[in-house]
C-alpha cells in the first residue's frame, strides 16, 4: 500500500513546502531543546517551561485536527472510487490516518469529530452550512485553547444545537472561549500578553466542562428535565452471580445519591474525619502496639467502608425490621468445624461459601445461637442467642 508523502516535484503555495518546514523544526528542536531539559531549571522556570511546552502542543493538536478533517473531506463518501483513502487501499479515513499517524482510531475519530465541528459544511443543494462552533475553532487554530477544552464545552453544548437560536448559542460559546483561554471577549487578547487588568485566569478543561453545563441549563432551562426523567428511568443497582469468591455489583445512581454515598466515603475515608482509632497510650496499656501501615487499596477501603454503612443502616432505628428484629445475616456453620476451626460457613440466601475466619468474625459482631438439627433438618433445638 501506498502512504501518503512529500513530493518534492509539486508546488507549494507561496513558495513554501510546508513538511520541509515542520521537519526542520522538528530537528531544530530535538537538538536544542532536547526531551529532560526541565530538570535544569529552577521552580518558576520549570512552570514557565510547562506552559511553554502545552501552548506548542496545542498549535500541534490544531494541525494534527486540521488535517484530519481535510483528509477526511478528501475521502468523503460521494467522491465513490476517487476517495483519497480508496485510492490509497484503505476502508475509509479512520484506516488512512492510523496508518499514516500510527495514532489509534478512537484518536483519530476524536480529531474527526472535533474538525467536524470547525469546518463550515454545504447543503446537498450547494447551500453553505456555517460551521458549528468556529470561536471554538479559531481559537484552537490559534493555539490558545487546548483539545480537552474544546471538546470538554462542544460535547456539553452540542445537544443544545437544534434546539437553540445560534445567536444565544454563539454568546455562549465565545463567552466560554474567552473564560478558558483568559481573555476578553471583546479584545481576544491572550492573556498571556501584558493587557492590563482586564485580562482573566484561564480555566482548566474540566472547569471549562462546569461551565457550559451552567450555560446549557440558562439556555435551555426545560432540557435538564427530560433528561432527569430518563434517569429516573434507568437508575438502578443490582447483585450478580459469585465470580472467584466475590458477588459483583452493577448499577447506575442519580448523582444526588452517588453524590451522598461520595460524600459519606470520603468522611471516612480522611484522616482528619475518620472514627477515631485507638491511640498509642491506649494500645500501651492492652499491650499492643500500633499497625505499621495500612495497605489496602483505595477499592479494597471502599468496599469495606460500604459494610461498615450496611451494618451500621441496619441497626438503625428507623430501618424497618425483620420478624421484630433489625436486618440480620444468618451463617450456619457445623459446631465441630467451628472448635476445630476448620470447614466452611454458608451465609442465608448466598450460595458462596465463607472461610472460618469470616465466621468468626460475624460471631463476634453479631452474636451465636447454637440450633439442633435432625439429619433430615428438622429443628429440634433452639439455644439463646449467646455473644462471644
Amino acid at each position: 500500500m501506498t502512504l501518503l508523502a512529500s513530493d518534492p516535484d509539486v508546488d507549494q503555495p507561496d513558495g513554501v513546502d510546508p513538511i520541509r518546514v515542520l521537519e526542520a523544526t522538528t530537528a531544530t528542536l530535538l537538538e536544542t531543546v532536547p526531551v529532560g531539559t526541565a530538570g535544569g531549571l529552577n521552580d518558576e522556570q520549570a512552570l514557565r517551561f510547562a506552559g511553554a511546552v502545552e501552548k506548542l502542543g496545542r498549535l500541534v493538536d490544531a494541525h494534527r485536527v486540521a488535517v484530519a478533517s481535510d483528509i477526511s473531506h478528501r475521502s468523503r463518501p460521494e467522491l465513490l472510487e476517487k476517495k483519497l483513502s480508496t485510492r490509497k487501499g484503505c476502508r475509509n479515513e479512520v484506516e488512512l490516518l492510523e496508518r499514516v499517524t500510527l495514532v489509534s482510531g478512537a484518536t483519530v475519530r476524536r480529531r474527526l469529530r472535533l474538525g467536524k465541528n470547525f469546518r463550515p459544511g454545504m447543503t446537498l443543494t450547494g447551500e453553505p452550512i456555517p460551521a458549528a462552533f468556529p470561536v471554538i475553532g479559531a481559537a484552537v487554530a490559534a493555539g490558545a485553547l487546548g483539545l480537552d477544552g474544546a471538546d470538554a464545552i462542544i460535547t456539553v453544548l452540542t445537544p443544545a444545537l437544534p434546539r437553540v437560536h445560534p445567536d444565544q448559542l454563539g454568546l455562549a460559546e465565545a463567552a466560554l472561549v474567552a473564560a478558558a483561554t483568559g481573555t476578553s471577549e471583546d479584545s481576544g487578547e491572550d492573556s498571556g500578553e501584558d493587557s492590563g487588568e482586564d485580562s482573566g485566569v484561564p480555566v482548566s478543561a474540566d472547569l471549562s466542562r462546569v461551565q457550559a453545563g451552567l450555560w446549557l441549563a440558562h439556555l435551555n432551562p426545560d432540557g435538564a428535565e427530560p433528561r432527569e426523567v430518563q434517569a429516573m428511568q434507568n437508575r438502578g443497582f443490582r447483585f450478580g452471580r459469585e465470580q472467584g469468591g466475590l458477588i459483583p455489583v452493577t448499577g447506575m445512581l442519580m448523582p444526588e445519591t452517588a453524590a451522598a454515598a461520595k460524600r459519606v466515603i470520603d468522611a471516612y475515608m480522611s484522616p482528619r474525619t475518620a472514627p477515631v482509632a485507638f491511640i498509642d497510650e491506649e494500645l500501651a496499656a492492652r499491650g499492643e502496639t500500633r499497625d505499621p501501615g495500612d495497605t489496602r487499596t483505595p477499592d479494597q477501603k471502599r468496599h469495606d467502608i460500604f459494610a461498615v454503612i450496611v451494618a451500621t443502616a441496619a441497626k438503625a432505628a428507623d430501618t424497618p425490621t425483620i420478624a421484630g428484629d433489625a436486618p440480620t445475616v444468618l451463617v450456619s456453620v457445623r459446631q465441630e468445624d467451628l472448635a476445630a476451626n476448620r470447614g466452611v460457613g454458608h451465609i442465608d440466601g448466598v450460595e458462596t461459601p465463607i472461610s472460618m475466619d469470616a465466621v468468626r468474625q460475624m460471631i463476634c459482631a453479631g452474636g451465636l445461637q447454637k440450633v439442633v438439627l435432625k439429619k433430615n433438618g428438622k429443628i429440634v433445638e433452639l439455644g439463646t442467642k449467646e455473644r462471644t
